[in-house]
């Protein structure tokens, strides 16, 4: 389709102010070409619901694994922010606080938020939490169609620029952006397969999903080797050593923290070479 020159000129300034937020890479996708996607279609067909505690504080009224998508959202904005080896704690809880990383996303949609809202009032915007259940949508889907990168072989986000070192979230808005994906990347293909090599669980070991059974190719691993409970094995793990500590970026109180195992993000070889500078 053809776009308006208020439609590029917002995209273009969407993208800076992003950046200048403290992003690392945006992007765009259709709600459109979102809607009814791979991991919405697979879901209710996994063998695996583990981890579902999230079923029981299901806010938005739809079977669990279905995504709610406001009426008039257009354009699915998706940001990513590099999680380095060096800033481990991004990603560490303490107790139900948000992460550093977290924070550090929502920092930048907040802002986004306001500008448009300056730029247009008539735009309507809506913050996208994490979990499908509580209003989020797959980040993963959205990020892959606004061609910020690829599904790879550890069933996660892998980016040109900063590998699967990176953490994401999105923001619908009402207004019809040109899309920025999906984009001809795909580092696995030849790949030996370090990440899966290092699961200290082993949850790419056997295949899970056939397409037959699952009526799709788009499978979790790539070709349905990933097993969700094997790796929620390592996660209850992680969270059975929690120590009591303090994070000075989330609160300046002792808390447990969880420090989650990325074996397969840092294994994987992919934007390496920025972090080794």
């Amino acid at each position: 389709m053809g776009y308006s020159e208020r439609q590029l000129q917002l995209a273009d300034i969407l993208r800076e102010k992003a950046l200048a937020f403290g992003a690392d890479a945006v992007g765009y996708a259709s709600v459109e070409s979102l809607r009814d996607g791979p991991s919405e279609k697979l879901f209710p067909r996994m063998k695996d619901h583990s981890r579902d505690h999230f079923a029981e504080e299901i806010t938005t009224g739809l079977p669990h694994g279905r995504v709610f998508w406001e009426e008039d959202a257009r354009t699915a904005v998706i940001i990513a922010i590099a999680h380095p080896k060096s800033r481990p704690s991004m990603d560490w809880w303490c107790g139900e606080i948000n992460p550093p990383g977290n924070r550090m996303l929502l920092q930048v949609t907040k802002k986004l938020q306001a500008f448009l809202k300056e730029w247009d009032p008539s735009v309507s915007v809506y913050q996208k939490r994490y979990h499908v259940e509580r209003g989020g949508i797959y980040l993963k889907d959205a990020a892959v169609q606004a061609g910020l990168g690829c599904i790879g072989r550890n069933n996660l986000l892998v980016t040109p620029e900063f590998g699967p070192r990176v953490r994401l979230r999105a923001m619908l808005i009402s207004e019809e952006l040109p899309p920025t994906g999906p984009a001809d990347f795909d580092p696995c293909r030849d790949c030996p397969g370090y990440c899966v090599q290092h699961c200290p669980q082993n949850a790419f070991s056997e295949v899970i999903y056939t397409p037959e059974e699952s009526g799709q190719t788009r499978l979790p691993g790539r070709d349905g080797h990933y097993f969700r409970r094997s790796c929620n094995q390592e996660m209850l793990r992680d969270e059975a050593a929690a120590e009591t500590g303090v994070m000075p970026e989330v609160s300046d109180k002792p808390g447990e923290i969880i420090k989650y195992c990325r074996n397969c993000e840092w294994f994987c070889p992919v934007g390496s070479e920025r972090e080794d500078k």
